[in-house]
């Protein structure tokens, strides 16, 4: 996986990179996407609501790939120092939620992502485009 990152040097902070809201949801929406994740989507919600700027929302096969997807975005954001608020679902792995203040990442199993319909709730969200376009 390559992940490019902007190095300007106002971005960093006594030797450390730091990423804004936005750049964190398109690094989570792409190690989903080298998970093997689908129907990956970024709603950006800032206007909307005062939650979070971005919900990160993607879809797994199963419970040990959403554990495993969950898994590798706590890992790689915590290489940059970012710790997640908060953790709901994970071990059921039904519908794991993983808060990071600005960033609020839904990792559904297909049934509960048709029920719970994000996409439908959030619908007036722009949608983020995440993948470079060719």
């Amino acid at each position: 996986m390559i992940l490019t990152l902007s190095n300007r040097r106002d971005r960093f902070s006594g030797g450390t990179e730091t990423l804004d809201s936005k750049e964190i949801a398109i690094l989570c929406a792409r190690i989903a996407d080298n998970k093997k994740a689908e129907d990956i989507l970024i709603f950006g919600v800032g206007d909307l609501t005062f939650i979070a700027d971005f919900f990160v929302i993607c879809s797994g096969f199963n419970k040990r790939q959403l554990q495993s997807i969950a898994n590798d975005i706590e890992l790689k954001l915590g290489s940059y120092g970012i710790r997640w608020i908060g953790m709901e679902g994970y071990t059921d792995a039904l519908w794991i939620l993983i808060d990071y203040g600005d960033v609020i990442v839904h990792l559904f199993d297909k049934d509960m992502r048709q029920f719970y319909d994000l996409e439908l709730l959030w619908g007036d969200a722009p949608k983020l485009q995440w993948k470079p376009t060719l």
